[in-house]
């Protein structure tokens, strides 16, 4: 194609901030396709974004088209989607079309019912249930297949010789932020969580070296969080991002990132299926954490379990279960 779209000029080529094939901080080279686009889409071009979008609303069908059909389906240029490939870490338009060949072969042989739809006004309870439950476990399962493990295990030895740990989140995030502060305070590590604007930055001004600040965020572009990520590396502390998207706001003001891969639905995966994608990342920390403290660990474990065992029904002061009253 002669004729180039306006919009394959507008916007400069996020690609070109780093060498050919840089898929992004935190995001595993051999991750899906697919998984890649999504995570990346927020940062593409706008004339790329029209082509992920052709590719993510029917790969099976781009792997049969020429590169010519894909740049007239996407109103864009043959050269866009050649650049939309490397953007995304494929050396070219051939390899990504293997690529999604074999990824639909693989989601085609998961399941044969349309799951992994949006959930529609019509949708019976049976279908949301069938559809959430896939979400979630999709999320889970590409999360792990994306995620740097070589960038998991750098985050794990920064937090466990860390002084303190504050971990930063808001909205839904929050919560996610909470359970990993209450599981590394639970093995002994000291930590925080944080929720309120005012008292994450707070908090984040006092951080030091030898410090560790986690900011999660589904986005990676809620300002609360990226902000006090901010503070935090400019008094020392090593900052970390958990983000669905890693080429947002967030991955600035981080040293480290952690990537998860999460689907927008119908009802936003930032609230739902993300927060399950984020939780897979927290609980690979913890435990990587207690590995490294394995005695200090168990102990810490069994001294809180004992701690409140009593305050579970049917267990004696002593630990020792009550026998059941069988009413005689």
């Amino acid at each position: 194609m002669s004729s180039v779209h306006p919009d394959d000029q507008a916007v400069p080529d996020p690609s070109a901030d780093g060498p050919e094939g840089t898929v992004g901080q935190g995001l595993d080279a051999d991750a899906s396709p697919l998984v890649r686009i999504r995570s990346l889409l927020p940062g593409l071009a706008r004339a790329e974004q029209r082509v992920a979008k052709v590719v993510l609303d029917d790969p099976s069908a781009v792997a049969r088209r020429s590169i010519t059909e894909v740049a007239l389906a996407a109103n864009t240029s043959e050269t866009t989607v050649t650049r939309f490939c490397k953007a995304i870490g494929v050396g070219g338009y051939p390899q990504l079309r293997i690529a999604l060949a074999a990824d639909t072969a693989r989601s085609a042989a998961r399941t044969t019912r349309n799951l992994g739809g949006d959930i529609t006004r019509d949708d019976d309870l049976a279908s949301v249930v069938s559809k959430v439950s896939f979400a979630d476990a999709r999320a889970v399962e590409e999360t792990a297949e994306q995620l740097d493990v070589a960038e998991l295990e750098r985050v794990i030895d920064i937090l466990a010789a860390a002084g303190r740990v504050d971990v930063y989140g808001v909205g839904a995030s929050a919560f996610v932020a909470a359970d990993l502060q209450q599981k590394l305070h639970r093995i002994g590590r000291i930590s925080f969580a944080w929720s309120d604007t005012h008292i994450m930055l707070t908090s984040a001004a006092v951080l030091k070296a030898g410090d560790v600040a986690v900011g999660v965020s589904h986005t990676g572009a809620t300002t609360d969080t990226v902000e006090a990520l901010r503070v935090a590396r400019e008094h020392g502390a090593t900052t970390v991002a958990v983000t669905n998207f890693p080429r947002s706001p967030i991955t600035e003001v981080a040293d480290h990132v952690l990537t998860t891969a999460a689907r927008e639905t119908t009802f936003r995966s930032g609230a739902t299926a993300s927060r399950i994608a984020q939780l897979t990342v927290i609980d690979c920390l913890f435990i990587g954490v207690a590995q490294r403290h394995m005695d200090d660990a168990v102990s810490a474990l069994d001294a809180t379990r004992d701690a409140v065992g009593t305050h579970r029904l049917g267990v004696r002061p002593d630990g020792r279960r009550r026998p059941r009253d069988t009413g005689k």
